[in-house]
């Protein structure tokens, strides 16, 4: 297949008249000033990757919005949260998580890295295939087209120290064993996807030890890893009292962080952690539209120097481009500046955000993906004629995607999933259920 893109956001910036080879699901040669090709009118982007994401979330979006009887936090939503998903099935799993993909493919993400915890049946159980979950994420993808990455989470602890874990965490709870088990298992559950890839994902410092952490280093000693750290004060504060060390401080110090680390949402930290974070080669996974939901606060964006993705996290609102817009605007608001995460004069913020998003986020999904280049996966997001980037970013948004291509196929078309009305169906019925 050879396209002809008007023009493209290639790794060095801007070209048009881009000729774009693809063999199978890959690129195989990029040529600006080209005359030959199928053409793609509009503006041609790579596909964003989405770093961080629990799938069945999506199901509760709006039902944590009235104010509780004590000052709400994150801690009382996550409460919300356990009550809701302690009536999920596979059923209603496998329906959130193909209309959630989507959405994401719908609104500018083409792969997915997805922090998988929630493995076990209401009463606690594993299910008799113990990654039986994850096979239904697996067949949302199939189903959906999008690409995956599957980071199953290891949750053992209710706390640091560690404490008890409670009755609203028994669905996601492993010993070390159950979750190298879990591995393996849900390593056959994408087997069939075209380019998945299996990482880890200790869920956080309070809830794996690190002699767990280290356990499921050694049995997978590649691909991703990736730890909730340091999102709350109240986490901080926690990870003082019982190790006498910052939650980053602590992971920096007893973990062999490097770049295959991706630290999700690393909102509290300080000027030498920052620093630290960027000198390890991890990426931060930042989740801005999440983190603003939860008044979780602002990353040290203009102090980090290292790589950097987005995800959609709680899946409250899921939309590639308005995840870079409410970084850059809690920027804004935090230095009461603007153009704030522009590399530098004259510089469209836009792009900046664009690109080093794309890279940071292909990290971290362990993947060839987030470049139109030679031998990356031929992820590509087409905007409507005449929208530009930072239109896309700050003005339009997700109503601004025309076309999305993953691995070489045709998903969305005039900003329409092929699957859209099935999917569609099948999830208001689950949903008339869970909320009936």
């Amino acid at each position: 297949m050879r396209l002809l893109l008007e023009e493209a956001l290639l790794p060095d910036g801007w070209a048009r008249a881009v000729g774009v080879e693809i063999e199978g699901s890959r690129i195989t040669a990029v040529q600006p000033a080209a005359t030959a090709g199928t053409r793609i009118a509009g503006r041609t982007l790579p596909g964003l990757p989405n770093l961080h994401s629990h799938l069945f979330q999506r199901a509760m979006a709006g039902l944590a919005e009235r104010r509780g009887p004590t000052e709400d936090s994150f801690w009382t939503w996550r409460e919300v949260m356990y009550r809701f998903l302690a009536a999920l099935d596979p059923d209603d799993v496998e329906a959130i998580a193909a209309c959630a993909m989507v959405e994401m493919l719908e609104r500018g993400f083409t792969a997915l890295t997805e922090f998988h915890y929630l493995h076990h049946a209401p009463d606690g159980r594993p299910y008799a295939d113990p990654a039986e979950m994850a096979a239904r994420i697996a067949a949302a993808a199939a189903e959906t087209g999008i690409g995956l990455t599957l980071l199953p989470a290891l949750y053992s602890h209710g706390g640091f120290g560690p404490l008890p874990a409670t009755e609203g965490q028994r669905r996601f709870l492993c010993t070390t064993d159950d979750y190298l088990t879990l591995l393996d298992s849900s390593r056959r559950a994408i087997a069939a996807l075209p380019d998945a890839r299996l990482g880890a994902a200790p869920h956080s410092l309070r809830a794996a030890t690190g002699e767990q952490i280290t356990a499921v280093l050694a049995a997978l000693p590649e691909g991703p890893v990736h730890i909730h750290v340091a999102e709350q004060v109240a986490e901080v504060e926690a990870c003082l009292a019982w190790s006498g060390a910052r939650p980053v401080e602590h992971l920096l110090a007893t973990q062999p962080v490097d770049a295959r680390w991706c630290l999700i949402h690393a909102t509290h930290m300080t000027e030498a952690e920052t620093r630290a974070v960027a000198a390890s080669g991890a990426v931060a996974g930042l989740c801005p539209i999440t983190e603003a939901s939860l008044g979780d606060g602002f990353f040290n964006a203009t102090q980090y120097t290292g790589a950097w993705g987005v995800g959609t996290d709680s899946n409250i609102e899921i939309t590639a481009p308005g995840e870079l817009r409410q970084l850059e605007y809690g920027q804004r608001l935090l230095h009461r500046a603007r153009n704030v995460l522009a590399r530098g004069p004259g510089r469209s913020t836009a792009e900046d955000l664009y690109l080093a998003a794309a890279a940071g986020g292909a990290q971290a999904a362990g993947r060839e993906i987030g470049r139109i280049a030679p031998g990356a996966r031929a992820d590509l997001v087409t905007l409507r004629p005449g929208i530009t980037l930072d239109e896309y970013v700050f003005v339009d948004g997700a109503r601004a995607v025309d076309s999305v291509m993953v691995g070489g196929a045709v998903v969305v078309s005039d900003g329409m999933h092929r699957a859209r009305g099935s999917v569609a169906r099948r999830y208001a019925a689950r949903m008339a259920r869970l909320r009936g």
